[in-house]
């Protein structure tokens, strides 16, 4: 193992790669922000608005992210690659990126109507009907927030910078509004304008600095971007559908408090995959431009140790984790949190063989479809499992689900990169 640890010291002195380490720390310090953060607002949540109400909020969180998925249409990736490929074609660029604002902008208005339609027609949405209204509040940041164009241009220093000020913004408000149960209703409309802000600020930023001009996107410009990215929403939105969907279900079945119990441990496992987030979104532009297997299996090795170490820690420690964060009450997510360890020791490498590797090295089938095979696989069990569902269930399903991603992209790898991984 010390000559991958020596191999990544090298990559620091080798002007070549200059730009993928600036990316990696960027985005580093990016998820130290969301590291932290949330182990300060989340308690806070916890503690002030009790299980029942901070689960209604995550219930509304975990519904808003069907727009939010929506809206994005798999830009994140399919554009990133396109601004990647074309950054010395300023008139392309222009073009990218006012083509898939306006595709955005169109996206936006019918997710809304969605949404209207669902707290209409629906007693359980109609009566919080104004959280509902406010988390969509996200979806518009998201929306207008590029950061498909400042990935794929690398320099994602920006991103960093205009992400924690978003979530600054959000945590000084809460601290100062929410103070008692009642309060619930605030803290979607404060993470709505933090996004907000962090997305006006990008657009400034993207006229002054990049020099992005203003076109009239072309009607079959749009539909070309629409279908590059169209394997990449079906892939995200079957993501979305095998983690989102199993706050969205235990709220349903189970009830606000369950949704509670649930979100207080998958959030210290989504603390855990954003560790790891920088080095996805680095080098899945780096290696699309530059194709350096030997760098990548450097990262791959190092990143995937330090992983399987941080898990075994959390799983050992999970009810101390637990109890020091979210005080006592809390026994369920202490067990959860076991699972979600678990599950962190698989899909960490699952996802650096997905789009850093495959999609960008020109094989985005294993990547896209692995997740829509296992989101198939997941759906199907969460509706067999509903007359005995339990919080428990759903992490063991999630595992499940996990292998079916890692065992297609192993394949994937072995059939298409054999030659090239052993070089």
């Amino acid at each position: 193992m010390s000559k991958h640890f020596q191999a990544i010291i090298n990559i620091f002195e080798d002007k070549n790669k200059k730009r993928l380490v600036e990316n990696v720390f960027s985005l580093s310090m990016l998820q130290v922000a969301n590291f932290i953060l949330p182990l300060v607002t989340i308690p806070y949540l916890v503690r002030v608005l009790g299980a029942e109400k901070f689960g209604l909020v995550m219930f509304a969180y975990a519904f808003n992210q069907y727009f939010v998925m929506l809206i994005d249409f798999g830009f994140n990736l399919s554009a990133t690659r396109e601004i990647a490929l074309s950054r010395n074609n300023p008139q392309r660029i222009n073009a990218i990126f006012w083509s898939i604002i306006v595709i955005k902008t169109v996206f936006l208005m019918f997710g809304f109507i969605i949404l209207l339609s669902v707290i209409n027609y629906f007693d359980k949405f109609r009566i919080d009907y104004q959280i509902y209204l406010l988390s969509y509040g996200v979806a518009v940041g998201q929306a207008y927030f590029p950061v498909w164009f400042y990935q794929g241009m690398e320099k994602m220093k920006f991103v960093t910078l205009l992400n924690v000020i978003a979530k600054l913004i959000f945590a000084l408000l809460l601290f100062i509004i929410v103070n008692k149960p009642d309060d619930y209703i605030y803290v979607p409309l404060m993470n709505s304008l933090g996004f907000i802000t962090a997305s006006l600020i990008s657009f400034y930023l993207v006229k002054k600095v990049f020099k992005v001009k203003f076109v009239i996107p072309n009607l079959s410009f749009m539909i070309l971007m629409i279908k590059k990215s169209s394997s990449f929403f079906i892939s995200r939105a079957a993501v979305s559908f095998y983690t989102n969907s199993n706050a969205f279900v235990i709220g349903l079945v189970l009830g606000n408090v369950s949704v509670g119990y649930y979100t207080a441990a998958e959030k210290l496992f989504n603390a855990i995959g954003a560790l790891y987030v920088p080095l996805n979104d680095s080098l899945y532009p780096y290696m699309s431009k530059r194709k350096d297997i030997k760098t990548y299996k450097q990262v791959f090795a190092v990143a995937s140790a330090s992983n399987l170490l941080l898990c075994c820690f959390i799983y050992l420690f999970s009810f101390e984790i637990i109890s020091l964060i979210y005080g006592s009450g809390f026994e369920q997510s202490a067990s959860l949190l076991k699972f979600f360890a678990i599950l962190a020791c698989i899909i960490v490498p699952s996802v650096l063989l997905g789009y850093p590797l495959l999609a960008a090295l020109g094989y985005p089938g294993y990547a896209n479809y692995s997740v829509v095979i296992a989101a198939a696989v997941h759906v199907l069990m969460l509706v067999i499992v509903i007359p005995i569902l339990s919080l428990k269930l759903v992490v063991i399903l999630l595992i499940l689900t996990q292998l079916v991603v890692i065992v297609i992209r192993i394949v994937g790898v072995r059939k298409k990169l054999s030659g090239i991984w052993k070089d």
